[in-house]
């Protein structure tokens, strides 16, 4: 029988990785998606069809979280996540043969603002506001299902690094001079390696004993000020002017987003992960942007 794994949302650019990476494993990989997928979301029979005897459910399905929270956004923003995810264990409940691992994104904004000590699994806080109650909705409606022959992990996400993605924004405020602090700078910038997020996945496929909540952030959680200043030395840039916080307001609203994305505190540590044995290929910042950006720019 072919190896086969399915992407819910896999179209981004964190699906595009996991699809490239699995396929050259061996996989078949079924796509569920709104657009250029394998199977749409509205084909119920079709999903199921796609989950029988794969190997592994990935679900990253989800409005992106760049966008002015408007009463409309904020309601697809939640839906995208909590229908996606009930549609999905609904399916898995109709499978004969459902995957063994269902593995569900979540986000380490679940956690409150916090630049006092790291969240993890065991004492992280849980935080207020429109993006934790999406966070907390989400979680609550993967783990609503009772999946006997199916193990879960919710994956609580720091900001993913990689070539694309929210290192764009970034690397485009050194290059026009504009790579200095963010608000106060003090804010903690938990963060992850593409590759790394991957290589969880896959050694939550090998350790069967393992299911619950993992915080996916690397070992090396920096300030806002130091990501910047090693952003602009990775880059070669000796220079960037700093962003006061009115500064930011007027920029996220010229460009329809939010300025939670670049002041929130997000200081996840991954204790379960390090308890567990998983070792980091890229465990310090400085290693990460040398792999993503070099001395190209």
């Amino acid at each position: 029988m072919e190896k086969k794994i399915v992407l819910a949302g896999g179209t981004g650019f964190i699906g595009k990785m996991l699809e490239e990476s699995y396929s050259k494993l061996g996989y078949r990989v079924v796509i569920v998606s709104r657009r250029n997928g394998s199977v749409a979301w509205d084909d119920k029979q079709g999903i199921r069809d796609a989950l029988e005897h794969a190997e592994l459910l990935v679900n990253l399905a989800g409005k992106s979280v760049n966008c002015r929270y408007n009463a409309n956004n904020r309601r697809e923003i939640m839906e995208s996540r909590t229908a996606t995810t009930t549609a999905l264990g609904e399916a898995l409940l109709a499978c004969d043969n459902p995957p063994p691992l269902w593995i569900n994104s979540s986000t380490g904004t679940i956690y409150r603002h916090a630049e006092d000590r790291p969240m993890t699994e065991t004492d992280g806080e849980i935080g207020t506001g429109f993006s934790v109650e999406v966070a907390k909705a989400w979680e609550n409606a993967f783990f609503s299902f009772d999946l006997p022959r199916t193990r879960q992990a919710a994956l609580r996400i720091a900001i993913v690094l990689g070539d694309g993605s929210v290192m764009t924004p970034y690397r485009n405020l050194v290059k026009f001079g504009l790579g200095g602090a963010h608000g106060s700078g003090n804010q903690m910038f938990s963060w992850i390696h593409i590759r790394d997020l991957y290589r969880i996945i896959r050694f939550l496929q090998e350790r069967e004993d393992l299911s619950g909540v993992f915080n996916c952030a690397s070992p090396d959680p920096v300030t806002n000020r130091e990501f910047m200043s090693s952003l602009r030395r990775a880059m070669n840039r000796p220079f960037g002017l700093p962003a006061a916080r009115w500064m930011l307001e007027a920029g996220a609203w010229a460009l329809r987003t939010e300025t939670e994305l670049m002041l929130k505190s997000r200081w996840v540590w991954p204790e379960r992960l390090l308890r567990e044995g998983f070792e980091f290929q890229f465990e310090t910042l400085e290693e990460a942007l040398r792999d993503i950006v070099g001395r190209k720019d």
